[in-house]
């Protein structure tokens, strides 16, 4: 028996996962990207004379259902015309049988390796408030998203801030507009529809809402509100949010996370549904609030809590002020007892 080198199975792994384009406008490059459903190759589509990306179903698993759900991803993708939303521009199936679709390329990094060059807590929240915006306007469209981690948030070179991987998203129950989408070919398709079985638990450990990781019926856009809290916590910690709002706290204070921001995160972070924000846009209006000095809904503030906020708000035509009254005074001393 002759053993294989681990750069010789990767080889073998490559050349059996590579696609099959025989007959197609497009030519793959390289792969750019790798997860649990698909496959995502750089590639030039030879028509239009630009690169894009590929994404294929991997080779392995239950064929039938990967390819649905690839299929179903590209529909949502079509649907949602969002500039925090990667366009798709074709789908089909390939040679060998697997399903695919082509969307825009786009250069970049991903949240946590961007954040890495990121320490103003502005900047951070402005990030923050963009990705709420994407999320904000799939909840309007009747869907949540359901898989809200760092690793499905992409900054572009240009500062364009993508919300990725669709493929668990689901129309939200009695959506009229839901009922009917465009596919990416253009024409009229069933809308979205579930593609995991009732019960089954979708999304990730530490951003998942506590009614989505115990499969408790319907959820809705307060799960995704749920996700968006732990990704905030996330982007002032760089830590995953604690399993109890009490640890979570902790990380926080030990950060130096103010009063009012901790506020927020905690409410977008309740376990009861009812107690978070309605949606991803009230939380983004929350976090616009807190960076432009203003109270928010999320903390009930003191006395001496709003009077330290004027204070920090309007810092400088104050010191101006104090200032100015501490050059009269001495200007009048001055004067008093050169007499």
């Amino acid at each position: 028996m002759t053993w294989l080198s681990d750069r010789a199975v990767d080889h073998l792994q490559q050349v059996a996962t590579w696609p099959d384009l025989t007959g197609m406008r497009y030519t793959a490059l390289e792969e750019i990207g790798r997860g649990g459903m698909g496959i995502v190759y750089r590639a030039h589509d030879t028509v239009l004379n630009r690169d894009v990306a590929l994404k294929v179903i991997n080779a392995v698993g239950p064929q039938a259902a990967l390819g649905a759900r690839l299929e179903h991803e590209a529909h949502i993708l079509a649907r949602l015309e969002h500039p925090g939303i990667v366009p798709v521009h074709d789908c089909g199936t390939l040679a060998d049988g697997r399903t695919f679709y082509v969307m825009k390329l786009v250069n970049g990094a991903a949240l946590p390796d961007h954040l890495a060059s990121v320490s103003r807590l502005d900047e951070r929240l402005r990030i923050f408030e963009r990705i709420c915006e994407t999320v904000a306007f799939a909840h309007a469209s009747g869907l949540v998203h359901r898989d809200i981690k760092p690793a499905n948030i992409m900054v572009g070179s240009f500062g364009d801030v993508l919300v990725l991987d669709w493929g668990l998203a689901k129309a939200v129950a009695g959506d009229a507009d839901a009922a009917t989408s465009a596919s990416p070919m253009g024409a009229a398709t069933p809308g979205p529809r579930p593609l995991t079985e009732a019960g089954a638990i979708v999304g990730i450990r530490g951003y998942m809402a506590p009614e989505q990781a115990r499969a408790a019926g319907e959820v809705d856009a307060r799960a995704d509100v749920y996700a968006l809290g732990a990704l905030l916590v996330t982007m002032l910690t760089n830590e995953t949010p604690g399993e109890s709002s009490a640890s979570t706290t902790s990380a926080l204070k030990a950060r130096r996370v103010v009063m009012r921001l901790r506020a927020i995160c905690l409410m977008a972070l309740a376990d009861a549904p009812g107690e978070r924000y309605a949606n991803a846009a009230a939380l983004a209006e929350d976090v616009a609030r807190f960076r432009a000095g203003l109270p928010v809904a999320a903390h009930r503030e003191t006395p001496f809590e709003r009077a330290a906020r004027f204070v920090s708000m309007y810092r400088t035509p104050i010191l101006l002020v104090v200032g100015y009254l501490v050059m009269r005074a001495l200007v009048a001393l001055y004067i008093i007892y050169s007499r």
